[in-house]
C-alpha cells in the first residue's frame, strides 16, 4: 500500500507543476475576485477531475466512446478558450473591488456559481486533462488492484488540491498590492496565454488528432 501512496504522491506532483490554462486561470481569478473566487474557480476545476477520475476507472466503455470524440472535444475546448482569452484581452472591465475595510467584497451564491461553472468547462473541455487521468488509470489498471487505484488517484487529487490552494492564497495575498493598472496588464497576460493554449489545441484537432 505504501507504493499505492508514493505512486500517488509522484502523480499528484506532475500534475500540480505542469503548466496549462488552469494554473494562469486560477492566478487570474484569485487576483481578480480574492480567495472567494479562486477557490469557487478551483472547485469547479476538482469536481471535473473527480468525475473524470471516476469514469475513467469505473465507466472504460463509456470514457472509450467519448474518446471517440477527441476531434469535437478539442475543437470546443479551443474555441471556448480562445473566446475566453479574447474577452480578457479586449473587453473585460478590470477592477478592485472591495467594501469599506478594504476587503474583497462579499460575494453572491450567482458569481461563485458561475467561477465555478467556468472551471468545470475549461478543466473538462480539455482533452489533455481527458488523457491524463485515463492514461494513467488504463497503465495502473493492469498491474493495480482497485483499491490500489483508489489509493493512488486520491493522494493524486489531495496533493493537486493543496498545490491548488496554495496558488489560491499566494495570489490572494499579492492582490492587496497590485495596483489597477498592474491588475490589467496581468489579465491582459492571462488572456493572452488562454489563447495561446486555445490556438495550440485548435492546431493539434485539425492536424494531429485522427477523424472517428
Amino acid at each position: 500500500m505504501m507504493e499505492a501512496v508514493l505512486k500517488g504522491l509522484a502523480l499528484g506532483f506532475v500534475l500540480a507543476l505542469s503548466v496549462g490554462p488552469i494554473i494562469f486561470t486560477i492566478i487570474k481569478q484569485s487576483l481578480n475576485n480574492g480567495h472567494k473566487g479562486g477557490f469557487s474557480f478551483v472547485v469547479g476545476v476538482w469536481v471535473s477531475d473527480i468525475l473524470l477520475v471516476v469514469l475513467s476507472n469505473t465507466l472504460t466503455e463509456l470514457v472509450s466512446q467519448l474518446l471517440a470524440h477527441t476531434k469535437t472535444i478539442a475543437y470546443g475546448g479551443s474555441t471556448f478558450l480562445i473566446a475566453m482569452g479574447i474577452y480578457f484581452v479586449f473587453f473585460k472591465k478590470v477592477h478592485l473591488a472591495t467594501d469599506a475595510e478594504g476587503n474583497a467584497p462579499r460575494f453572491r451564491k450567482r458569481d461563485m456559481a458561475r467561477i465555478f461553472a467556468s472551471g468545470f468547462i475549461i478543466n473538462t473541455l480539455n482533452p489533455g486533462v481527458i488523457l491524463f487521468w485515463l492514461g494513467n488509470a488504463t497503465v495502473l489498471s493492469l498491474t493495480h488492484t482497485l483499491q490500489e487505484r483508489i489509493v493512488i488517484f486520491s493522494v493524486c487529487l489531495l496533493v493537486n488540491m493543496g498545490a491548488d490552494v496554495g496558488k489560491v492564497m499566494m495570489a490572494g495575498k499579492l492582490r492587496s498590492r497590485l495596483t489597477l493598472r498592474a491588475l490589467s496588464i496581468i489579465n491582459k497576460i492571462s488572456g493572452t496565454i488562454l489563447i495561446g493554449f486555445g490556438i495550440v489545441l485548435l492546431w493539434g484537432a485539425i492536424f494531429f488528432v485522427k477523424k472517428h
